[in-house]
């Protein structure tokens, strides 16, 4: 379909049931609606009227399953209602035109996808990246041009990233592989690209909850091949939203600590003669702590118990999510939230405790809450967000307190939507 014809349609609202199926919220709709119209319109304006397609990738939040993944643990993430869209047309030459909202334009060539060390840590080697394994992968891939547009918070944990990579990847799924790429396939194309072509060494869950959608469960025992499974769960049917809140605490000088908890938790399994914490269990712990207290520290200690605690929740959210049990899930996001603040201990660090933005967060909410929700800390820790799965009908008020204390915009308001990455139109 024509841009122009796609925007008459969209304004029409003849794309209304489908958007509200994407992003579930139906207050976003009119905001989407909009937000779709402007790319096409950009996109008209940089490359002129074509036939287009348009794709779709969110954000990931995740879940359960606070600092596991590194020793071979369990998690549980969830795709979001905030995503990266592209308008796209397939070119018949070699070559890839990509414009990011607010940024120059991005020129690829598909015969010079080796990998470039002065393109780290750039757009262009996410790019080059997912389309070199494509290719390597023995999918097709072709040039094309594309206008881009990201509501994914960049800072919050919500995987802007990941939800780039995957965009990529499902356009060449859906442009030139008519959409026969796997999901968890495009999500391990997007890992090696962020891994090896842009330099960051991450796991594969951000990618995985971008790609795949809905709650996504990740068994990280075999990391070549994690066991993944989509748990089908609707969050709004029972009621509730999923908070973010950025507490504006800065991640400078966190490296240390962030570095620790890994450490720490390896330092255990060596103790154990293990490389990683997977397979010990709190009785291994309890049998030696005199040991391990005295060579390695209580806190070593307590980051081994919450790792196998933590991995153990995880299993039972999953449970009880496809028990349709809310009440026994909360807990359990509950108890990993307390777990991690008592003993993973990466709410704030320990270097400054005058500045401590997370422990705040966390307070104010269980104190505004009670019984209508609950929080933990989301993603690494230290500094950053806070998640809170908090009940429709008090979500306007707990909105404001955030934002009054942490600036407005601060706390943003999320649904988990059931697709990964997908073709929309």
């Amino acid at each position: 379909m024509k841009t122009n014809e796609f925007i008459a349609k969209i304004e029409s609202g003849a794309c209304d049931e489908r958007i509200l199926d994407i992003y579930v919220d139906e207050n976003k709709v009119a905001y989407q609606k909009q937000r779709y119209i402007e790319a096409l319109k950009q996109y008209e304006t940089i490359f002129g009227e074509d036939e287009v397609e348009i794709y779709s990738a969110p954000g990931r939040s995740e879940v359960g399953g606070n600092h596991t993944d590194h020793q071979h643990g369990e998690v549980l993430a969830a795709s979001i209602n905030l995503d990266a869209i592209a308008v796209v047309k397939p070119l018949g030459e070699a070559v890839v035109k990509l414009v990011s909202e607010g940024y120059e334009m991005i020129t690829v060539d598909l015969n010079h996808l080796e990998y470039d060390e002065r393109e780290k840590e750039s757009t262009c080697s996410l790019i080059k990246g997912v389309l070199y394994k494509m290719q390597s992968c023995g999918y097709q891939i072709g040039g094309f041009q594309a206008y881009v547009t990201s509501d994914v918070l960049i800072g919050a944990g919500l995987s802007s990233s990941a939800a780039f990579e995957t965009l990529i990847g499902t356009v060449i799924s859906g442009l030139f592989n008519e959409m026969k790429v796997d999901p968890v396939t495009i999500a391990m194309i997007g890992q090696y690209a962020e891994n090896e072509y842009f330099g960051k060494p991450c796991g594969l869950m951000d990618q995985t909850a971008c790609s795949v959608g809905n709650l996504v469960h990740i068994n990280f025992a075999d990391t070549q091949n994690p066991i993944i499974e989509q748990v089908a769960f609707d969050m709004n049917k029972h009621g509730y939203s999923l908070c973010i809140t950025d507490t504006k605490g800065s991640h400078a000088d966190l490296t240390a600590d962030y570095a620790a908890v890994p450490s720490e938790m390896k330092q255990v399994a060596a103790f154990f003669g293990q490389e990683y914490l997977l397979g010990l269990t709190v009785e291994d712990i309890l049998a030696k702590v005199a040991e391990l207290r005295e060579q390695l520290g209580d806190r070593a200690v307590l980051r081994a118990l919450h790792f196998i605690r933590e991995n153990e929740r995880v299993q039972k959210e999953v449970r009880a999510l496809s028990a349709e049990d809310i009440d026994t899930f909360l807990k359990n996001v509950a108890a990993s939230g307390n777990s991690s603040y008592k003993y993973l201990q990466n709410v704030y660090s320990n270097s400054d405790v005058t500045n401590q933005n997370i422990s705040v967060a966390l307070a104010f909410s269980e104190d505004f809450l009670g019984d209508n929700g609950v929080c933990r800390v989301h993603g690494g820790g230290f500094a950053g967000t806070i998640q809170a799965f908090v009940k429709n009908e008090v979500v306007a008020d707990y909105q404001k307190r955030m934002d009054a204390i942490f600036g407005n915009g601060s706390c943003s308001v999320l649904k988990i939507r059931k697709y990964g990455g997908i073709k929309v139109m």
